[in-house]
């Protein structure tokens, strides 16, 4: 079997790969994950399935890589850094924001619908799932991670807490009912 080289992103036409990551977005909201297909993402974008496999391999790929640019574009409209956990002095209240913002995230259709199927689809993809984790979430829960250490430095924190079992404890069960559907979540 003749392995193929790496697709060259830098030969990518910006209108042709925005056009992609919209359609992409847009159809896994309308129609969920499994009646998304290339063929229906190429047409939506105005592109040739080709087009798209010479980028990238799968409607999962095409799926992630839109996620994590529509995640850094409202991030910089709202003049923030993709990523970034605030430090005011005050951790709950620190911790509450984002917590919100995450709840809020996780309710605009934008991001809650692609979020869910690549979250879904990485339980039975193995290599999405190892990319949705590294790509997305771990960069993020590591921000949560730090903001923990850097309290207990500050000693707002017990020195014999692991941060990392913190953050599971008060970020899983949101993620939890959320990617499960127990319940409505809010910021209650």
């Amino acid at each position: 079997m003749v392995k193929k080289p790496a697709p060259d992103v830098t030969r990518r036409s910006e209108k042709s790969r925005r056009a992609i990551y919209d359609a992409a977005l847009a159809l896994v909201a309308e129609a969920g994950y499994p009646k998304t297909t290339v063929e229906g993402i190429a047409a939506r974008a105005g592109v040739g399935k080709q087009t798209i496999y010479r980028w990238w391999g799968s409607k999962a790929d095409v799926l992630l890589e839109a996620f994590l640019d529509l995640g850094e574009q409202v991030a910089r409209v709202a003049g923030q850094e993709p990523y970034e956990i605030p430090d005011t002095g005050d951790l709950a209240a620190d911790l509450k924001d984002v917590l919100r913002a995450t709840v809020d995230e996780l309710l605009d259709p934008r991001f809650g619908a692609p979020s869910r199927a690549l979250a879904a689809e990485g339980v039975v993809n193995e290599q999405l799932g190892r990319e949705f984790v590294g790509k997305l979430l771990e960069p993020q829960l590591q921000l949560y991670v730090d903001r923990l250490r850097s309290a207990q430095t500050q000693g707002h924190v017990r020195p014999d807490v692991d941060p990392r079992i913190a953050l599971e404890l008060f970020v899983s069960p949101l993620a939890q009912r959320w990617l499960q559907r127990t319940g409505p979540i809010s910021y209650d």
